[in-house]
């Protein structure tokens, strides 16, 4: 080992982010004090981002196995058969520490990193969605993030050459000093040509590809693995830069050598760099793995061993080659413009053994340094129930169609337009329906099939009752993928929670879980991969648990997928679903009363399936003209959002008499859809729900420029569009909060 090297002290220990115990138990491992690169090796290793120390023994419980699964968590990214010797390939991943930090590439190399997850695998990209949550829009900082993530994801995704075709963005309070940026990748490969990253076979080449290593993202996944303090903003060098049109770049040249049967293994460099990489393809090959540091390309001078170790520098990946391809390979990257080196070699021996100058730097039992990695059961509090908000306890605030007009234009509820619209959505010409809908639709190849994509998540509910608002997060991507007519087929999840050494924050993370391995079953959509971050708090204020869902569901024509818009004059509106009218946790009760409280609304996963499948038939059998779930704001929300999508209005039914009006129209029952059928169609369509056992009820006729309710003003169209699509660029703008 280097003599130059600091010496290993209690302070050095703390700073790399082990606690004394987790020390004790690297001193036991290798029966003697680490060296300094070793001791930076562990803290890689062993980090909550790369270990899953806190979250392993509950992610157990989730189902990640199905009929469709061709593998689920576990490696780059999760594979799905959907038939015709075709797979797609998908994952979420976080980036939120470093978008905190430095907004644009924090954002920017999330995409990046998601993107490379799923070509490792042999899967070309063929669309992105995301999801962020920004603090309270009035909070000094929250204009600047909203800013430098949008334009992060659209010029990593734009220049890449993937359209970005759906996601979520929320504003609260809770995320203030911790903004969520979760980014989902989504691409198709042959089923039988996935690429794998266990290696296989002693004396294989190990190659690097791609771009040169610097010194940048250094601790980057030490960083995702501790709570901001005061001078966040210090942190910045941790934030690694991106370089989309090398990642484009790396893409080609490596599906091209995938496809010249060059690769044995292949990995991704994401968190903790080369170090994860290596030490993963060798674990799960059972084959020890040596590195020769002098080999790989650098782009800055005097790189220590350590520096190379754990630099995250963007748009890289490790490989073991066959050898008789190795000529062939390095020709198709150097045609690319690419590095190619070979770094290292598989060995008989389990070991990871690092060279830098001809000196040994690292000598560590490969197996062990992820097997051994400390597994918590942290203890944890169920948070208690709340009480069930009672209809007759809440007031209105104001009349129907002002209240209408009002919460459209929320920050929760208004336009995402200014977002979208700064992402190539139709690049690669695939993209059936754009953001804006219930799921995106994007085409398989040139058709007839195409997949129905999603990201969702009601975090308000999440922290009112962990295990309901779980449930409600699957089932919510459920309901979106069957709005638009897609059979759900497996999600990737990303959970986001504060400090899990907290046992309230832990008890979040073990509801949520619990709730999500539920709905899974229920729905029979398993888990296939995802990405667990944790301590998203700043000076011990957590953010609220945002268990982020991405679905995948696949329509077998995309011609006939539902959209949400009013289609002509006449139509019948028709409720599926039953509705008591929830207030609890409601956006009505938040944003209109002032009330952020109560239990959020119960789901039953017997009535999302047999809702979520009735409407699925009716949109495949062509009987509806326009589908579209009932989530956030109500009843009143999903019909203003149809009517907005067309320029036609809609007369409405009174609400029922045992339904208070603003509980029928604002409360946020589950499992209920609004589907819309020709004109005379509307008795045969309720005939067929009764027969079923499907709850369905007349809601009202499509038609005019206004929406016009029982007893009330009519509401005009053109003044909500006005409030739906003003809020954000106005604020954007520096506009009043």
């Amino acid at each position: 080992m280097s003599r130059n090297e600091p010496r290993i002290t209690p302070e050095l220990v703390a700073e790399h982010g082990l606690k004394p115990d987790e020390y004790e138990r690297i001193l036991k491992l290798i029966g003697r004090e680490p060296s300094f690169t070793e001791l930076g090796i562990f803290s890689a290793m062993w980090n909550e981002h790369c270990s899953y120390k806190s979250s392993k023994v509950h992610l157990r419980g989730l189902p990640t196995t199905g009929a469709c699964v061709i593998q689920g968590p576990g490696e780059n990214a999760g594979v799905i058969d959907i038939g015709d010797g075709q797979a797609v390939v998908f994952k979420m991943e976080s980036h939120n520490h470093p978008s905190f930090i430095e907004p644009y590439q924090g954002a920017a190399t999330g995409v990046g990193g998601i993107l490379r997850d799923v070509f490792t695998m042999g899967a070309r990209p063929i669309a992105c969605l995301n999801a962020l949550s920004f603090g309270d829009p009035s909070h000094p900082k929250t204009r600047h993030l909203v800013s430098g993530v949008v334009a992060g994801v659209g010029g990593y995704g734009n220049s890449f050459g993937v359209p970005t075709v759906g996601g979520q963005v929320r504003f609260h309070t809770r995320y203030d000093g911790n903004n969520l940026v979760n980014a989902m990748a989504v691409g198709l490969a042959d089923t039988d040509k996935i690429f794998y990253a266990a290696a296989s076979g002693v004396g294989m080449p190990i190659v690097y590809l791609g771009s040169k290593t610097g010194r940048d993202g250094i601790h980057g996944a030490s960083m995702a693995s501790a709570e901001f303090g005061e001078g966040a903003e210090e942190k910045r060098p941790t934030v690694q830069v991106g370089d989309p049109f090398s990642e484009k770049l790396l893409l080609e040249a490596c599906l091209e050598i995938m496809a010249k049967d060059c690769v044995i293994a292949i990995q991704d460099m994401g968190a903790a760099g080369l170090t994860c990489s290596a030490v993963e393809m060798g674990a799960k090959g059972d084959l020890g793995v040596t590195l020769e540091l002098d080999k790989v390309p650098t782009r800055e001078t005097g790189m220590s061993a350590y520096e190379m170790m754990l630099s995250e520098s963007q748009e890289r990946m490790l490989m073991v080659l066959k050898p008789e391809k190795e000529k062939e390979a390095e020709a198709i990257f150097r045609k690319w413009g690419l590095d190619f080196a070979i770094v290292g070699e598989t060995t008989p021996t389990k070991r990871f053994i690092v060279k830098h100058g001809g000196i040994v730097m690292v000598d560590l039992p490969i197996k062990e340094l992820g097997d051994e990695a400390p597994v918590y059961k942290r203890p944890f509090v169920e948070m208690p129930k709340l009480p069930v908000i009672k209809v007759i306890d809440v007031r209105p605030p104001m009349r129907l169609p002002d209240a209408l007009e009002k919460l459209i234009g929320t920050p929760d509820l208004c336009s995402r337009r200014w977002v979208w619209e700064q992402y190539d959505h139709v690049i690669g010409g695939n993209t059936v329906q754009r953001p804006g809908g219930d799921s995106a639709v994007v085409r398989v190849l040139d058709g007839p099939k195409a997949l129905a994509l999603t990201a969702d998540v009601t975090p308000r509910y999440c922290e009112a009752d962990p295990f309901e608002g779980g449930k409600q997060a699957v089932a919510e991507a459920w309901r979106n993928i069957t709005a638009v007519g897609g059979k759900p087929l497996a999600l990737t999840d990303n959970l986001n929670f504060g400090n899990p050494e907290r046992p309230e924050i832990m008890g979040q993370f073990v509801g949520c879980v619990r709730g999500i391995a539920a709905a899974c079953k229920a729905l029979d959509f398993p888990v296939v991969s995802g990405n667990v971050s944790l301590y998203n708090e700043t000076q011990g204020r957590a953010i609220l648990p945002t268990p982020t869902i991405g679905g995948v569901g696949l329509i077998d024509d995309f011609t006939t997928a539902a959209t949400l818009a009013f289609k002509a004059e006449g139509e019948a509106i028709v409720l599926i679903g039953e509705t008591i009218g929830w207030l609890g946790q409601s956006l009505y009760l938040r944003d209109l009363c002032g009330r952020e409280e109560g239990a959020p609304p119960p789901v039953d996963l017997v009535e999302e399936r047999e809702n979520g499948d009735f409407v699925r038939a009716l949109i495949q059998d062509k009987l509806a003209t326009a589908a579209h779930d009932v989530s956030d704001g109500g009843l009143l929300v999903a019909v203003a959002e149809m009517a907005m999508a067309s320029g036609l209005g809609a007369t409405l039914e009174p609400a029922p008499a045992d339904t208070p009006p603003h509980a029928f129209w604002f409360g946020e029952d589950q499992a209920r859809y609004v589907v819309t059928v020709p004109a005379g169609h509307a008795e045969a369509l309720l005939a067929r729900a009764a027969e079923a056992g499907v709850p369905a009820s007349l809601l009202g006729t499509v038609g005019g420029t206004t929406i016009s309710l029982s007893g009330e003003r009519p509401i005009q169209l053109k003044v909500l569009n006005e409030r739906f699509e003003g809020w954000l660029p106005t604020y954007m703008a520096g506009g009043p909060p």
